[in-house]
């Protein structure tokens, strides 16, 4: 048996209906779908999870991370660890799958290698068409370049503790899997014979980074960072990451814990936040049963004018960071040396202040 693995979060029924709809007319039955919702909003978790049912190989996981940053590896690893077949297939919600690709991928699991897949990209005209697999138009298609839709065997993975969990947004972690499973030996194969898969259009990821602070949790530069990490890993030949946990996340009673902390208020002040970020925040971390949540707020004096006239005379006044390069800072952090504990991270709606809380169980 294969499972497919299905990463998720508030993304369009229509699109899923699609994507599981090309499953449910595969020839060979011998696969199941774990659907990984990685803290879809409660509306879209609820429908999504209502449209599933129509769907007897399909089983639904919601994880509690509402209010943290997408992470397409943990959301992989939750999954890789809830597998019970000797192969899985990283599926794309985005994908339209050829009635016979299960078959094709029974067959390439009896290699014991990685196989990725050769994918065919739709218009947006075209993505909305309701066709026989065969009729679509494809507008191009992928190269090898393209690694994230892979069929892996469950051992290796395991092996090297799945994706590696610093890839939070988007970029790297498809590559960076593939080259540390070379690193362990594995075979790596890429299947261009046909296409039997293809993708629904979507706008650019990317086209949504803004240059200032936005309710969407995003950081200035990530895609550059998680290439700069997937180098590092490749250029230092490591197989093995995640080396403090994979494949665990928040649950319920720790979401709850978090949002219902007594909050502590803390200013924008450059010192301030650079003596909390780099002393306070390791401190407490480094203690075992401790929690913390502080809600970030622009002080009173930052824009006033009693301030800039000092400023322009020459005097002497505090120095203050903007919220959107305090969450640069603060979510570069936490995703770097804390993303393996219990953490909630959000930004107001008005943009006028940040809330973190975080515990070390």
């Amino acid at each position: 048996m294969i499972t497919i693995l299905y990463p998720y979060r508030n993304r369009e029924l229509e699109r899923v209906k699609r994507s599981l709809d090309s499953f449910a007319q595969q020839t060979n039955p011998d696969f199941k779908v774990l659907f990984v919702d990685y803290g879809s909003n409660i509306f879209m978790a609820n429908q999504v999870a209502e449209l599933i049912k129509k769907y007897s190989f399909v089983q639904y996981y919601y994880l509690d991370t509402l209010h943290q940053p997408w992470n397409k590896s943990k959301a992989l690893n939750y999954g890789i660890k809830k597998t019970d077949s000797d192969f899985c297939f990283i599926a794309d919600i985005d994908m339209i799958f050829h009635p016979e690709f299960i078959e094709l991928l029974v067959l390439k699991s009896l290699n014991n290698t990685v196989t990725f897949f050769k994918v065919g990209f739709l218009s947006e005209y075209e993505s909305l068409k309701l066709l026989p697999f065969k009729d679509y138009k494809i507008k191009f298609h992928s190269n090898e370049e393209a690694t994230g839709m892979s069929l892996l065997p469950i051992k290796s993975l395991k092996d090297i503790h799945g994706y590696d969990e610093f890839f939070h947004f988007w970029g790297s972690e498809d590559t960076d899997l593939h080259n540390r499973l070379c690193n362990l030996g594995c075979a790596i194969n890429y299947y261009d014979e046909k296409i039997l898969m293809l993708h629904q259009w979507h706008p650019n990821y990317r086209q949504r980074e803004t240059k200032t602070l936005n309710r969407e949790l995003q950081i200035k530069e990530i895609v550059e960072i998680n290439h700069r990490h997937l180098v590092n890993n490749l250029e230092r030949n490591i197989s093995k990451v995640n080396l403090k946990s994979w494949g665990e996340v928040i649950f319920k009673n720790d979401f709850d814990n978090l949002i219902n902390l007594p909050v502590n208020q803390i200013f924008n002040e450059v010192s301030v936040m650079d003596h909390f970020l780099f002393v306070e925040l390791f401190r407490l971390i480094s203690k075992e049963k401790v929690s913390l949540s502080i809600l970030i707020l622009e002080h009173p004096n930052c824009n006033s004018l009693k301030n800039k006239i000092k400023k322009r005379i020459g005097k002497k006044v505090p120095q203050y960071y903007s919220l959107k390069k305090i969450n640069d800072q603060l979510l570069l952090h936490v995703i770097s040396f804390y993303h393996h504990l219990p953490y909630i991270y959000q930004v107001s709606p008005d943009l006028k202040s940040i809330s973190f809380a975080i515990q070390n169980k």
